[in-house]
């Protein structure tokens, strides 16, 4: 028998998604783009009387390589779900009320150094006179200034040092996802699920049985059924490790409102008394949300206060979510893996929670099972998994343990407790001596973890001695001339809104819409 005989005999017949939403479209879009329904016959199920959690969403740069995998045009994408730019995260009131820091995506710096940028800023700010950090960073300059432009394809020049993300609703994605994935031939069901059907032998989900007496089977299953996790949870009994220890907050109160200034190219983040408030500029609406630990806020006082602070009127009545940060012991159990919510929750202080679907379906391609499930592939997806979120999770930790707050019982918590041991080593090295110790599977880099370490106040005692190379004159010539270069490129860039204007505005009636959920 040859190899490819072998391959066409086990391989999967049948994918079924349960669940739609941001990650279940998410999953029938790459699955269907990447193996073709010719491969395997690839099914969603999703019931249109049961709610998603789809708000208003921010997203990090790698959703570009998404993008492209599904080969979206990107003005027509921005259009469709009337999404906006997006060149990093304004943090207010973390390190203390009334400091704003700016993390912005891309890099420091007009031109690449010989050691990391902010040595050289360090050493220039212990001279005095140092303009702030984020002023080096192009991202953070335009998205001050209200500015945005593609980066220049260019290495040379200094418009090619940043990236950038998108805002959009997560309600109108999803749609747009699922005219994709029809189109590339995914079948949908709108139904229930009122059973899950278990092999005796060995315990592998068998079939589904849904609402009108249907039965369907199939080979490999996708939870994507959010916090309920229907399969990998309520049939499969994975398990949850829950993280509450290190990031209290467990609910968030949601609501939009009618924008009243600019389309501002950034979200913002406040921290609040008892969490952190999002706002995410869409071109129809915006997006907010009061993160908050319930031992320290009802729920009426979080509405209470999230209405109060709304720049506009609001198009909704407030929604609260309930969740518990934390992660699935096993995102892949038997012959099911869960994505999305149903996969573990990381709270979307970093937007990391559709990049976290995107890595996960890039996993399962890669380690795409035949009919036998080897398991070696599972163990593999799930160790990888687990380091990606670890990763991720320690990231999150670090705005809440960083900075100087102490004026309200929840800040006073996170600035005593505990954190994990890697966390605390990473930190104390940088508190050291101004270096970032790798651990891999990082998702955030050097220019993340510098934002926020100097942004919240933990400044090295020392820097690299390769940056104490040269004239104390020279230095300040060369860092005046990349701060020059820096905020001439952003101010040459048109205005956030004139560029939507001009390549992707939405259309008139989806500006003027205030439904969706």
């Amino acid at each position: 028998m040859t190899t490819s005989q072998w391959s066409s005999e086990r391989r999967l017949r049948s994918i079924v998604i349960v669940g739609g939403g941001t990650a279940g479209w998410m999953a029938a879009a790459a699955l269907s783009r990447v193996l073709g329904t010719q491969f395997c016959r690839i099914e969603l199920i999703e019931s249109s009387h049961i709610a998603t959690v789809g708000v208003g969403e921010a997203t990090i740069p790698p959703l570009h390589a998404f993008n492209r995998l599904l080969g979206l045009e990107e003005n027509e994408f921005v259009r469709s779900v009337g999404g906006t730019f997006k060149l990093g995260i304004e943090f207010v009131d973390w390190m203390r009320p009334g400091h704003r820091y700016f993390h912005p995506f891309g890099f420091y710096g007009a031109a690449p150094e010989i050691t990391e940028f902010h040595h050289y800023w360090l050493r220039l700010n212990a001279l005095g006179g140092a303009p702030p950090l984020e002023e080096f960073s192009l991202a953070a300059r335009a998205a001050r200034l209200g500015r945005f432009s593609r980066p220049s394809q260019d290495p040379r020049s200094v418009a090619s040092r940043f990236t950038y993300a998108y805002h959009f609703d997560a309600v109108r994605y999803a749609r747009f996802l699922r005219r994709y994935a029809e189109q590339h031939g995914v079948i949908r069901h709108d139904r229930r699920v009122l059973e899950v059907e278990l092999r005796a032998a060995d315990g592998f989900i068998e079939a589904l049985r849904l609402e009108g007496g249907e039965r369907l089977e199939g080979d490999l299953f996708i939870d994507c059924t959010g916090f309920r996790a229907l399969l990998i949870e309520q049939a499969l009994h994975s398990g949850y490790e829950d993280w509450s220890a290190w990031l209290p907050c467990d609910r968030a109160v949601t609501v939009q409102c009618r924008g009243t200034g600019p389309l501002t190219p950034y979200t913002r983040a406040t921290a609040r008394e008892a969490g952190w408030q999002w706002r995410i500029p869409l071109q129809h609406r915006v997006g907010n949300g009061y993160v908050y630990c319930s031992e320290h806020l009802g729920p009426d006082q979080a509405a209470e206060a999230l209405l109060g602070s709304l720049e506009g009127e609001a198009l909704a009545e407030p929604r609260t979510i309930r969740f518990s940060t934390g992660m699935r012991r096993l995102a892949w159990a038997k012959n099911c893996v869960a994505l999305g919510l149903a996969g573990g929750f990381l709270e979307p202080l970093e937007s990391t929670s559709i990049h976290l679907v995107q890595t996960a379906l890039t996993r399962l391609l890669r380690y795409l099972p035949d009919r036998d499930f080897e398991p070696r592939l599972r163990e593999e997806f799930n160790r990888q998994s687990r380091l990606e979120f670890e990763r991720i999770r320690d990231f999150i930790i670090l705005h809440y343990k960083a900075g100087q707050r102490r004026d309200s019982a929840l800040w006073r918590y996170c600035r005593d407790m505990s954190i994990p041991e890697l966390l605390a080593e990473k930190i104390a090295h940088f508190r050291a001596h101004g270096r970032l110790i790798p651990l891999g599977h990082e998702l955030f880099l050097e220019t993340s973890w510098i934002a926020v370490l100097l942004g919240q106040g933990i400044v090295p005692q020392r820097a690299d001695p390769v940056a104490a190379v040269g004239a104390d004159d020279s230095l300040r010539q060369r860092l005046a001339l990349a701060h020059r270069s820096i905020q001439q490129a952003a101010e040459a860039m048109p205005t956030h809104e004139a560029f939507i204007t001009r390549y992707c505005s939405a259309p008139h009636e989806v500006e003027r819409s205030a439904e969706d959920p």
